[in-house]
């Protein structure tokens, strides 16, 4: 049975994952709160990231690192701060992980790495500037590493649109944000968190053993038609 470290397991689609990874991998979540899961292949470890010593572990096959941000403000509003913010939680920290537990992933069971970039990576939309660096950073981690790890770790991304979770709750927070993000994108919906966990859980098996260095769009149409 592989194990599966997951970062940010307690909610959205990280939450997720582990539910549907308990079906056949340990997994060990690393968060600052605990998951509302009691599995007997579930370790958990309370732990932020950015800020704490991570911990110990002793075996992994796989890592994904699902912390993230979504701060919206016109580039005039955004401080420094809030870039260097956004940049630590979602590259920085990814960055802190890799290096703690790469030489573990080196020695597990066809080894894989599947890190979250965003639509606004590829899309230019207003006010995502902080987000949209971040999440760029993201996906040249992802192309380097898959290069420098390969053959022994595949390396990939999901980059979704909007996902139906916590963090994403302002945009969705009325029936008319609702009806227009649905409105906005092709396929006429966005995400539910089990839609991307199953894309998670695809990168990190050994089916996905042929593809690294990928970002996969999750865009619902938004980014690939002009319709």
């Amino acid at each position: 049975m592989k194990t599966i470290i997951v970062v940010g397991g307690s909610k959205g689609i990280g939450k997720a994952l582990i539910e549907k990874l308990l079906a056949y991998c340990n997994v060990v979540n690393i968060s600052r709160s605990t998951p509302e899961i009691s599995h007997k292949n579930l370790t958990h470890h309370s732990c932020d990231v950015t800020q704490d010593e991570l911990p110990e572990i002793d075996m992994a096959d796989g890592l994904v690192y699902c912390p993230g941000s979504i701060n919206l403000k016109p580039i005039s509003r955004l401080s420094i701060d809030d870039f260097k913010n956004d940049f630590e939680i979602n590259v920085l920290g990814a960055v802190k992980v890799i290096q703690k537990y790469l030489p573990i992933l080196k020695n597990g069971d066809k080894p894989a790495i599947v890190l979250f970039s965003t639509v606004a990576a590829k899309l230019g939309m207003p006010y995502h500037a902080s987000v949209a660096v971040s999440k760029s950073g993201i996906e040249g981690l992802v192309k380097s590493l898959g290069a420098e790890l390969a053959p022994t770790i595949r390396v990939n991304a999901i980059a979704p649109t909007v996902t139906d979770t916590q963090l994403a709750s302002k945009l969705l927070r009325n029936d008319k944000m609702i009806e227009n993000i649905t409105e906005r994108h092709p396929l006429k919906k966005f995400l539910s968190p089990d839609e991307v966990a199953d894309m998670a859980t695809f990168l990190i098996s050994d089916s996905c053993a042929s593809i690294s260095g990928q970002i996969f769009e999750m865009d619902c149409g938004i980014v690939s038609f002009k319709i």
